[in-house]
């Protein structure tokens, strides 16, 4: 087996050094050559901006002469970027990671995605794997409630979805956009499965302030700008708390929606040697850890131990959203939320 070890100088980045088990030494060998030659990785990405860069880097140091280039905003934009592009023929990403699992069946369905299976992926849950192999959950996010424990005391902030519906918090609220985010829009479908788009119109009443991904609202409630999250990525919260923010999250009894957010490799990717080493790298059980330990994300790597401070996929009421269920409604969601909230 080949391993590569990255350089202990990452420790300032507050990562282990950790190694980086592959595939046999000769096809191994063979595609490290053919992906040196490429020189580099297009990764159009949804992951936090300061989480994408950390894999990125942590990839380019046991890879030293493939850079990858990391393309990062919302996952509606994601989609509809790759496809203005192909439009214009123009063929730039290799690899694509969005939050919203419906574009997978869109891409799937064009003949837009290579079937390639990770190694090591046999022993992650049917939940992060397409049955057809040709994409993978490569991380998974809970939406919660979070806020601000200097405003906002602990005995009286939100332990459920409907108390967001209270009249006193009107004008306390934050909420991200499934127009743009795709851990988004399976929220808000979760939610409308659960308690109908009554709940919606009802929460758009307390006249939240509406930023674009579900990362922006940690830092609102951190600042205090908005004191509650309505929604929001766990491991952006999370983040924010472990850098010593008044934040504190919520997990509301009534389930929280869980996001699978896959990666896959496009068809017509421009350097697919490195996008195979890249995609073997990204769901390996050491990079895997990574996201866990220093990003609070969780996985489907059934090897990956989680901090003592995050609670178990297992202890969590989990609201889950069919793929094509969100493919099918995506117009609706997105018609029905500016609708609402006006924006």
């Amino acid at each position: 087996m080949t391993r590569l070890r990255l350089v202990a100088g990452w420790a300032a980045l507050g990562l282990a050094v950790f190694a980086f088990s592959s595939s046999p030494a000769s096809a191994q060998d063979a595609r490290l050559e053919a992906a040196k030659k490429e020189g580099k990785v297009v990764w159009y990405t949804s992951l936090a901006l300061s989480s994408a860069e950390k894999v990125a880097k942590l990839f380019e140091a046991a890879y030293p002469g493939i850079k990858v280039e990391v393309h990062r905003t919302g996952s509606q934009r994601i989609l509809q970027r790759v496809m203005q592009e192909l439009q214009a023929n123009i063929k730039n990403v290799d690899v694509i990671h969005t939050s919203d699992a419906g574009h997978y069946v869109l891409l799937k369905d064009k003949k837009l995605l290579l079937k390639y299976t990770p190694a090591g992926i046999d022993g992650f849950p049917a939940a992060f794997k397409d049955k057809d192999g040709y994409h993978y959950g490569l991380r998974a996010t809970v939406n919660v409630i979070a806020y601000n424990t200097k405003i906002i005391p602990a005995a009286e902030a939100p332990k459920t979805w409907k108390d967001l519906l209270d009249p006193k918090w009107k004008g306390k609220l934050v909420t991200a956009h499934p127009g743009y985010s795709g851990v988004i829009a399976t929220h808000v479908l979760a939610l409308v499965q659960l308690h109908g788009w009554d709940y919606f119109k009802q929460l758009a009443q307390n006249k939240p302030m509406l930023v674009q991904s579900a990362v922006d609202p940690s830092g609102i409630v951190a600042s205090g700008e908005r004191p509650i999250a309505a929604d929001g990525g766990d491991y952006t919260f999370y983040q924010v708390k472990k850098k010593g923010n008044p934040v504190e999250i919520v997990f509301p009894k009534e389930g929280v929606p869980l996001v699978v957010s896959p990666s896959a490799i496009t068809s017509f990717a421009p350097h697919p040697n490195a996008a195979k080493l890249f995609t073997d790298f990204i769901f390996s059980r050491d990079l895997q850890q990574v996201l866990a330990d220093s990003e609070g994300l969780y996985t489907g790597h059934p090897d990956v131990k989680y901090p003592a401070d995050r609670p178990k996929l297992s202890e969590l009421k989990l609201l889950r959203v069919e793929p094509e269920e969100l493919e099918k409604r995506n117009e609706e969601i997105k018609t029905r939320f500016v609708e609402f909230f006006g924006a």
